[in-house]
Parts: structure tokens; C-alpha cells; sequence
């Protein structure tokens, strides 16, 4: 293949490979994606388990970290992105969650055309391969595995008993639109194995001759001529390239994506002059805007069940978890990160459930640390629809040089407040006789926190990003100044130039976010397809 393409595609993490799935179906369509990371030949990728070996190791994680956060008691934190094909799908939590209804709902009415509910269920079911029988909710076929998990916990049958009783009912599917409720997540693995959004739609299509897939590439601008972006820039093998396009599709991800822009010449003019950038389109949203999940995670020490954390400690445990999965790939290497769920209102003037938990038979200080020696679960709790708005910026004209990330968390009263409401929840549900049972008790924050205050400087001192960055590229109309693209998902004021991914999102979804940012990319791929039939 030459160095000409219809189709650069930056980026192969969760959204590139579905770009390079559909985009090179028709083979008359020459597409290349680019890709920074690595391919996934490590075994770590793909058994389940494996997160806690992968994010913060360099092999598989891009090891980016925040500026000191105020809002977090000034602390820099880790925050992981995948460095790999596949992106972070292969270092997740392989949770699978479309988000509310009213997420969609909520982008239609800001004015973005077809982005409501409605419309982007199909591209959802469009994708989906679920072990369920086929429903107007869930269908077989697609690319996007979806399985429920293989282990099951009584401490967390417990949590879900007494969530009920605090008034979170069960619920066996979050994916229906309204996800309140309290259950076992379902997850993106084939039989016991993660499937990541490589192993569903890019390494299956490979030997397509359209498509070029060159990895260690990391994409350096976009190059721009007339204001039309005609190709890329990129380093592979220690060498300098350029490749050529009708169109440039960047699907980089909510950090990489606006990093990217600045670096091309596209973001505030004032900024961009001040790091000795060019200046091609003043656009003063790009980097800003940033959303995240903030999670609080409260951990107790249980009695009388069994966790993760005293089967790991028992080192003739080991072996025969490991036997266990490579003979029925079931058992605890077969693990999310988190298994159960529940979604709640912080209070009782929330429109939809503005709560997530993520509840774990497992503690540790934080992620690549070793677990604790003692039983214990975690009961994660994170603000879906958080106030506070940070940015993503470059800080040197330098491609090397990692941007600046400041969340600023907890910056807001709203957020504040629901941080306090929240741990108090996740109180009340430990109280109740199921969990009650196992004697828990609170190791952090620890039962002395009662107050507002207290419980607030808790949770500035306990709460990390569950990595759900978005919104840093966002849609909106043409009147709004801070709109880096528009509902087609094209960059406004460069031809030839789109966006897809996480960073697009004008407010976050109520969930995990790699389902969506997926469900974005199969928008995007038929987008540019019509565009170009028309």
C-alpha cells in the first residue's frame, strides 16, 4: 500500500478499532490506522485477572498522572490509559454499560441531532454478541461479546441484600435504559477470557488488503493545508512519516485527542502562541471540558466469608486458582475488577440514580498494589454526573512531552455534597442484617469521620479517577464557542478532520464509559461513509 489512504484512523484503542472495522469493509476504501502502543501479545491481556498486573506497568499503560489536584488535598494521582491495540479495553474493568436513556436524551436536547436514546440503542444492538437470547434489548452476532461473569460471592450476594433493604432493588440488566438498581455486572469476555475491542472488530479483519495497521506510531500533528487536514505526521522505527488522506479520523481518547489538536495548530489561540505552536483555528474548547468519575473507595475488614484477599494470601491457594482457570476458565483469574453493581440516588431530588458502586471481594490501597492480608471488600462509590470541569492541555510544542491533566475534582459545592451523601449510603447498606452479619469494620475512612467535614476531608484524601475521561473535544452547535466538533463529530472550521471518542461526550454517561465511546465510533464509521456515498 501506498502513502496515500482514504482513511487515517489515530489511534486503535476502543473506538479506532471499530473505525477500522467499518470503515475498511468496502474494500475500495484504503485505511490505515496508527497506533502508538503495541500489540497485545502478553498474556496479561487476556486473562481477566490481569489488570492488576497491567495498569502501571509501562508494557501496558501509558502512565500518564495528574497535576496536583486542590480538590484532593493537592495529590498527583496515576491515571492509566492503555497503551496497547485495543487501547483501554485491554486493561479495563470489561464492565458493560450503555449508561441512562436520559444521558442520550440529554445530548438531543442540547441540540445534537440524531444523539438520543432511540437512535443510538441500534448502534448499541448493532455491535453486541450476548450470551442472552436475542430481545429488543440485547442481540447475537456482532463483534462485542458480552458475557456474565463466572464466580459469584456470598459477601456480595450479602451487598446486594442489603442494598434491597435500603431500598436499591435488584435488577438483573443495567442496560435498559434506567440502570437503578443492584446486581452483577455483565462483561465484555469470551468464555473466561477478556475480549477486548481488538480481539472483537481489529484483529479479526487484518488480512484485509485495504488495511494498514502500523503500531509504535505516535502520531506528532495533523497536517493542514488550505484549512483542510490532508494526512498525519508520525514516528515509527525511529523514523520521521507522513501519510496522506481524504480524511483524518482521530480516535486517540479523551487525553491523547486534545493533546493532539493543540499540536496541529487547533485550539486557543492564546495558549497555543504562548508554547510557540501554530496558530490554524482558534478554538478555545479544545482541552477543556474534561469530566470524570470520581471514585470514593471505603474498605472493611469482614469476618466469617470468604474474599479475594485471604485466597490470594494462602500461597497453596495459587496454584489451584490457576488450574482451575486453564481447565474451566471459571474461578477467581476469571475476575473483573469489580463483579457487583448498584446504581442509587444520592438523594431523593435526583432526577435517575446519580450513584455508582463497584463492590469488590477484595481490598488494596490502590491499583498495583499487593492485596491486603486480611478479608476484606471494597464498596467503591463514584458521582456519575459530576459539576466539576477540568482540562487536558499540552505544555511544550515537544510530541513527547506528556500534556498537563488537571480533573479538579471535588471543585464544585454540588460535588461536595453528593461525595458526603454517598458515604453515608454506602453506611446505611453496610448496617443492614446481610452485611451486618460478617462484623465489618471500616478501615477507611474509619468510623471516628461522622461529621460533613469529616466525611469530606475523607473523601478528598480517599477519592481516584475510575479512569472515565471525556468530554474534552466536545459536540455542539456552531453557536457555542466551546464546541470542538459538531453533531457529525467533524471538527469545526477544518475540513476533512473528525473526531471520535470519549472526548466528544458534552456530559459524561451515567456508567462505564468504553461502551458508549464504542457506540460513538460505529456513529462516526457510518457518518463518514454517507458522507461519502453523497
Amino acid at each position: 500500500m501506498s502513502d496515500t489512504f482514504d482513511y487515517i484512523v489515530v489511534g486503535a484503542g476502543s473506538a479506532g478499532c471499530v473505525l477500522a472495522n467499518r470503515l475498511s469493509a468496502d474494500p475500495r476504501n484504503r485505511v490505515l490506522v496508527l497506533e502508538s502502543g503495541g500489540q497485545d501479545d502478553w498474556i496479561w491481556f487476556h486473562i481477566p485477572v490481569g489488570y492488576l498486573f497491567s495498569i502501571g506497568n509501562p508494557r501496558a499503560d501509558w502512565m500518564f498522572e495528574t497535576d496536583p489536584v486542590p480538590g484532593l488535598d493537592g495529590r498527583s494521582l496515576k491515571y492509566p490509559r492503555g497503551r496497547v491495540i485495543g487501547g483501554s479495553s485491554a486493561i479495563n474493568a470489561m464492565i458493560y454499560m450503555r449508561g441512562q436513556a436520559a444521558d442520550y436524551d440529554g445530548w438531543r436536547q442540547m441540540g445534537l441531532t440524531g444523539w438520543g436514546w432511540d437512535e443510538v440503542l441500534p448502534l448499541f444492538l448493532s455491535q453486541e454478541d450476548h450470551i442472552a437470547p436475542p430481545s429488543d434489548l440485547h442481540r447475537s452476532g456482532g463483534e462485542w461479546r458480552v458475557e456474565h461473569p463466572r464466580m459469584r460471592w456470598d459477601v456480595l450476594d450479602a451487598f446486594g441484600e442489603a442494598a434491597a433493604l435500603e431500598g436499591v432493588a435488584p435488577v438483573a440488566d443495567f442496560n435498559g435504559g434506567d440502570n437503578a438498581g443492584a446486581g452483577y455486572f455483565q462483561v465484555n469476555q469470551r468464555a473466561g477470557r477478556r475480549w477486548s475491542a481488538a480481539a472483537g472488530f481489529l484483529k479479526p479483519v487484518l488480512n484485509r488488503p485495504n488495511l494498514k495497521l502500523v503500531t509504535g506510531a505516535g502520531v506528532t500533528r495533523v497536517l493542514i493545508e488550505d484549512g483542510r487536514a490532508v494526512g498525519v505526521a508520525y514516528t515509527a522505527a525511529g523514523r520521521m512519516h507522513e501519510a496522506r488522506a481524504g480524511q483524518v479520523v482521530l480516535a486517540a481518547g479523551a487525553v491523547n485527542t486534545p493533546h493532539l489538536l493543540e499540536l496541529s495548530g487547533i485550539g486557543d489561540g492564546t495558549r497555543l502562541s504562548a508554547l510557540g505552536l501554530p496558530q490554524l483555528r482558534h478554538a478555545p474548547g479544545v482541552g477543556e471540558n474534561l469530566q470524570d468519575h470520581l471514585q470514593i473507595r471505603p474498605y472493611y475488614g469482614v469476618r466469617g466469608v470468604r474474599t479475594m484477599n485471604d485466597l490470594y494470601a494462602s500461597w497453596w491457594r495459587r496454584p489451584l486458582m490457576a488450574l482451575e482457570y486453564a481447565a474451566f476458565r471459571r474461578g477467581p483469574m476469571s475476575m473483573a475488577p469489580s463483579q457487583f453493581g448498584a446504581f442509587a440516588k444520592s438523594s431523593p431530588e435526583q432526577a435517575t440514580a446519580n450513584l455508582q458502586f463497584h463492590v469488590q471481594p477484595l481490598s488494596l490501597d490502590k491499583f498495583g498494589d499487593p492485596l491486603h492480608a486480611f478479608p476484606a471488600i471494597t464498596i467503591s462509590v463514584c458521582n456519575l454526573r459530576p459539576t466539576s470541569r477540568g482540562s487536558i492541555h499540552a505544555t511544550s510544542p515537544h510530541p513527547a512531552e506528556k500534556p498537563s491533566i488537571q480533573p479538579n475534582y471535588l471543585s464544585t459545592h454540588e460535588d461536595e455534597r453528593v461525595a458526603v451523601d454517598a458515604m453515608r449510603l454506602v453506611r446505611r447498606i453496610v448496617a443492614q442484617p446481610p452485611l451486618a452479619r460478617f462484623n465489618p469494620e471500616e478501615f477507611r475512612p474509619g468510623a471516628g469521620a461522622r461529621s460533613d467535614a469529616e466525611l469530606l476531608a475523607a473523601a478528598r484524601a480517599l477519592g481516584t479517577t475510575i479512569f472515565h475521561p471525556a468530554g474534552t473535544a466536545k459536540m455542539g452547535l456552531a453557536s457555542d464557542p466551546m464546541a470542538v466538533v459538531d453533531a457529525r463529530l467533524k471538527v469545526i472550521g477544518i475540513e476533512g478532520l473528525r473526531v471520535a471518542d470519549a472526548s466528544v461526550m458534552p456530559a459524561i454517561t451515567s456508567g462505564n464509559t468504553n461502551s458508549p465511546t464504542m457506540m460513538i465510533a460505529e456513529k462516526a464509521s457510518r457518518m463518514i461513509l454517507e458522507d461519502a456515498r453523497a
